[in-house]
Order: C-alpha cells, then sequence, then structure tokens
C-alpha cells in the first residue's frame, strides 16, 4: 500500500496488511521482523475457509491482533503465549462450532466436543502460566494454630511471597486449669484468691484482666 508504512504477510496467495505501530502491543517486543512472526503464527494457526474474502481475512487478523493486544504482553515470552492463548481459544471455538454443525453425526458431534474440552482446559494453564509470570500467581499461607510454650513468642501476621515482614508479639502464658474441677474462689480480707488444688494454697487473682 503506497504511502502507508506496513508490513505483507502473504498466505495462500492472499495479502494481509499488518500495521507496524501496533506490533509492540500485540506481541510484546520492540523487535518488528519477530512482531511480525508471532502475528504470522497466530494468524496461521487459525482456520480459513477458502472462500473468506480478503476483506474477510483482513478482520481476521485484525482480530487476532486486538486479541493479543488485549492480553497486553509485556516482554517477548507474554507475547509467544499471548499468540499460544489465542491460537488455543480459537481452535476450541472451531471444535465447538463443528459439533454444531446441522450434518455433523453423533461420533463427529462428541469427538468435536472432547477436543474442544482438552483445548480449554490448555487454556486454562495457559493463562496460569500468564499470571505466574507476571507474579499474580503466588500463593499464600495461612497460619490459623499457633502452639506456644512458656516464655516464647508467636508471629502474628500474612505469611506469604511479597506480604509485610510479620510483627512478633509476646505471649503471656495462661494457667493450666484442669477440665475436672472448678477452683473455688475464696475471700481473704476484701481480695479475692484462687485455691490451687494442688499447692492447697491460696493463689492471688490479678485485678485489671
Amino acid at each position: 500500500m503506497a504511502g502507508r508504512s506496513a508490513y505483507d504477510q502473504q498466505r495462500e496467495g492472499h495479502l494481509v496488511t499488518i500495521d507496524p505501530s501496533n506490533l509492540k502491543a500485540a506481541t510484546g517486543t520492540d523487535d518488528r521482523k519477530l512482531g511480525v512472526q508471532i502475528v504470522r503464527q497466530t494468524a496461521d494457526a487459525m482456520w480459513v475457509p477458502g472462500a473468506m474474502s480478503e476483506l474477510e481475512r483482513q478482520d481476521a487478523v485484525s482480530a487476532a491482533m486486538a486479541a493479543l493486544s488485549g492480553l497486553a504482553p509485556t516482554d517477548t515470552l507474554e507475547g509467544m503465549l499471548a499468540s499460544q492463548m489465542v491460537a488455543t481459544h480459537n481452535a476450541a471455538m472451531e471444535c465447538l462450532r463443528r459439533a454444531q454443525l446441522p450434518n455433523q453425526t453423533f461420533e463427529g458431534r462428541e469427538v468435536s466436543f472432547k477436543q474442544a474440552s482438552k483445548l480449554m482446559a490448555l487454556y486454562s494453564r495457559q493463562m496460569e502460566a500468564l499470571d505466574k509470570h507476571r507474579g499474580r500467581g503466588q500463593q499464600k499461607i495461612t497460619v490459623e494454630h499457633v502452639t506456644v510454650n512458656a516464655g516464647g513468642q508467636a508471629i502474628v501476621g500474612n505469611i506469604g511471597a511479597g506480604a509485610p515482614a510479620p510483627v512478633q508479639e509476646p505471649v503471656i502464658p495462661m494457667l493450666a486449669v484442669s477440665d475436672e474441677f472448678s477452683p473455688p474462689v475464696q475471700f481473704i480480707d476484701g481480695a479475692s484468691f484462687v485455691r490451687e488444688a494442688r499447692l492447697k494454697k491460696p493463689i492471688p487473682i490479678p485485678r485489671g484482666r
């Protein structure tokens, strides 16, 4: 196309134009040749009917580039993974389309649905890989039960990759009381005491707690 900076993709005798200004956003790479290759691989993985017009082919490639840009790859690795994700999505949708053809046999429908299911499961794993690469797939460990010995310290806070440093707080051990009895309360000179069964002597009850 005269007067326009563009890359042309030749596929089976059909000319498809790729605007280089969108390559970075679609592929995550500054290398134009690599960017064109990623877009070409994505387009080649699409099922294109022979009766599709030039305009429809152009629209299909533009839609593929829009899908790549929607995944917003930030580097070459993400660009290649985005290409695989778009190709996987298109293949899964094609299998679903074939399963619904009016003249499709029961066996053909079953095979198409099974292939679509596998492809959609693959797409989910690709999404997880992308999230993990971007640091969004980190796991966090939540501690619900803590056992602290007398004089020890407990760590309070969330534990996980990227979490803030935990805060250490001293834990005051509580007096262990057997479930077999409830120690009686004794009042001596107006003060409250709990009689400790083993020592047979009153223990002052701290006030204000």
